[in-house]
């Protein structure tokens, strides 16, 4: 069990040196808005001083956790990141930093998930650390989800636990997994390292003091379980085909396994439907797109856990559309991150669904339902 201590709770800057003052900040926009006058209460401003104070937040709680790390017995190995570290390229199917000096998780080119920090526990425990200014943490308990999945995949003999660190007033807290730990600090401000950013010349800045114990690890030095995030995602899509009777293997789906990766995926692909039996699911206009195109139909797992079907159109390679429908059966189309791994993922769906996996309005219908009976099923 991993408890706060004051020196953390209080934010004491006396065991950090000038630490702090060493990080890359991403002040351009910021700087820019001071230099043309805008008030401290503008929305702009406030906005882009918040996601600021942010960063300096995390470096400032990152900072601290070192040597929160090192002091504590329970404590078995904190994992570097940023200049702690002497290796800054990522690499594919394994934990690396990345050229932002974070820790991630990528496949191939693409980024699954980045950790502000880790730690593993004598007890076998691996905590990953979220930490934000943020007061809502709604979409801090949707991110997590994805996080717990793949790090249960990848370490598969490791208990996995969530460590959030927040500022005194956030809401939200209760609604947090029973494998989150929440620790609260004083209230925070980066207003400090802004003036120092402003006027470097302000203060002569002590050397980085870098923490040496045998209990920091750099991210690549962690053995992970083999694990292909595009071949796992083939193998999900034909299985869930393969039933000889039905058009949704149900059993499969809903597999605890299976659902874990449900749950870093969030959307599973099940097939394709022809451009002209989607038109009237999704109100097309005639001529919108290429009667050549294929709908590909997932079906995607809300923060609810209910299973709902969505539906893609990949116009060209970085083109990609979201078709989806609310509560009420209000459609929404959304136009995809063209360099994010959704592009990719239904790109390489397309790529290995032949014929056999054309979807009729009928199979639609008839997956919908399934999924509805399973969800209701699960709440009784």
């Amino acid at each position: 069990m991993l408890d706060i201590s004051k020196s953390i709770q209080n934010l004491d800057t006396n065991d950090i040196a000038d630490n702090l003052f060493h990080y890359d900040y991403n002040t351009k926009h910021l700087l820019s808005l001071i230099k043309q006058g805008i008030n401290e209460d503008d929305p702009a401003y406030m906005s882009s001083f918040r996601s600021f104070e942010g960063e300096v937040y995390e470096n400032f709680i990152y900072e601290k956790l070192l040597r929160y790390a090192e002091i504590t017995p329970e404590v078995d190995k904190f994992i570097l990141k940023g200049y702690h570290q002497n290796r800054f390229k990522s690499h594919p199917n394994t934990l690396s930093i990345s050229e932002k000096q974070q820790i991630v998780y990528r496949t191939k080119s693409r980024e699954i998930s980045e950790f502000d920090a880790m730690i593993l526990t004598k007890d076998k425990e691996l905590y990953f650390v979220e930490m934000t200014l943020v007061k809502s943490v709604l979409k801090l308990r949707r991110r997590l989800r994805k996080k717990k999945a793949l790090l249960e995949i990848i370490f598969p003999d490791l208990v996995i636990k969530a460590l959030i660190i927040l500022n005194e007033g956030a809401t939200g807290t209760k609604q947090f997994p029973s494998y989150c730990k929440v620790w609260f600090t004083n209230e925070f401000s980066a207003q400090n390292v802004l003036d120092y950013i402003q006027n470097p010349a302000s203060k002569k800045l002590e050397p980085k003091q870098i923490i040496k114990s045998k209990k920091m690890l750099e991210a690549h030095r962690l053995q992970v379980y083999p694990f292909r995030y595009y071949n796992t995602m083939t193998w999900i899509t034909k299985t869930l085909r393969a039933h000889k009777k039905h058009v949704l293997d149900m059993y499969f789906l809903m597999n605890f396994k299976v659902q874990r990766f449900h749950d870093l995926y969030n959307k599973l692909y099940v097939g394709y439907m022809n451009m002209e039996d989607a038109k009237s699911i999704l109100g097309l206009k005639e001529n919108e797109y290429d009667d050549s195109l294929r709908v590909v139909v997932a079906i995607e797992k809300k923060h609810s856990d209910e299973i709902v079907v969505t539906y893609y159109i990949q116009k060209t390679r970085k083109n990609l559309y979201l078709y989806s429908f609310d509560d009420e059966d209000r459609m929404t189309k959304e136009k995809k991150d063209p360099y994010g791994i959704t592009v990719t993922e239904v790109y390489h769906s397309n790529k290995i669904m032949d014929e056999s996996f054309v979807l009729s309005m009928g199979d639609v219908k008839k997956i919908k339902k399934l999924l509805q009976d399973s969800f209701l099923k699960s709440q009784s």
